[in-house]
């Protein structure tokens, strides 16, 4: 028979969260252009889904009817992580590989929920607008802070670029062995339930470079697909 008069068991210790062991990102000297198929390929796979709301800016004279002249200066290959939970907004992490510390974070103006409904439904292309500010020739284009957004040709409000926090190096951390996949972490599940899992995908992105104000990350597909089922788009205006 139980003692009325003894304290009550202490809860279980939470869980202590991940020891980060990232890397600071190497300083990459710029890659010369690939070879005329892989430009051709790049300029391609580039065209944006036309839509009023979403504009994009003039590139230069083309080479032919409805050709952009994209003048690619760098070329890189980047693992990108979106991440968020269920009901919350999604985050997208950009890191030179898995080991490393994020050079970039993004959150972005969409639930977690809306954009695995965008994705299974087939290809997804964001774009990411802002404004040209004074001096912002000498700024990095991913340094931008704030973003207008917009999903497959849809405005969907603006994305923020911000510190990588405390819960996004855990991610980060906790997916340091994974290239490429997606599934669910753990979470806040615990108090929330199944509302309180981190939902993520992660693959690798070839980073194409058009000009101080123009870049675009292209997911790549696991099984060598040419067709991305995810376009980033940044694009400065002015």
């Amino acid at each position: 028979m139980e003692d009325p008069t003894a304290p009550p068991p202490s809860p279980p210790p939470s869980p202590q969260p991940p020891l980060i062991s990232l890397l600071q990102p190497s300083v990459k000297k710029k890659n010369k252009p690939g070879r005329f198929l892989r430009v051709f390929r790049n300029v391609f796979r580039s065209f944006p889904i036309i839509a009023p709301v979403c504009r994009f800016p003039a590139l230069g004279p083309g080479s032919g009817p409805g050709l952009p002249d994209l003048r690619i200066t760098d070329e890189s290959r980047v693992t990108g992580t979106l991440f968020g939970y269920r009901k919350g907004r999604v985050s997208f992490s950009i890191q030179e590989n898995p080991r490393t510390l994020p050079t970039a974070v993004v959150e972005l103006a969409m639930q977690t929920q809306a954009l695995q409904r965008e994705m299974a439904a087939g290809m997804v292309r964001i774009a990411l607008e802002c404004e040209k500010r004074t001096r912002a020739d000498e700024d990095e284009l991913l340094e931008e802070p704030l973003w207008t957004m917009f999903c497959n040709g849809k405005k969907s409000g603006y994305a923020v670029k911000r510190e990588a926090a405390d819960e996004d190096l855990q991610v980060m951390e906790l997916l340091r062995a994974v290239s490429m996949g997606a599934g669910v972490l753990p979470g806040r599940s615990q108090e929330e339930g199944p509302d309180g899992e981190m939902a993520y995908v992660r693959a690798h992105f070839d980073r194409v470079v058009g000009s101080n104000d123009s870049e675009t990350l292209y997911m790549v597909s696991p099984d060598g697909n040419t067709g991305p089922e995810l376009s980033i788009f940044f694009v400065r205006l002015g």
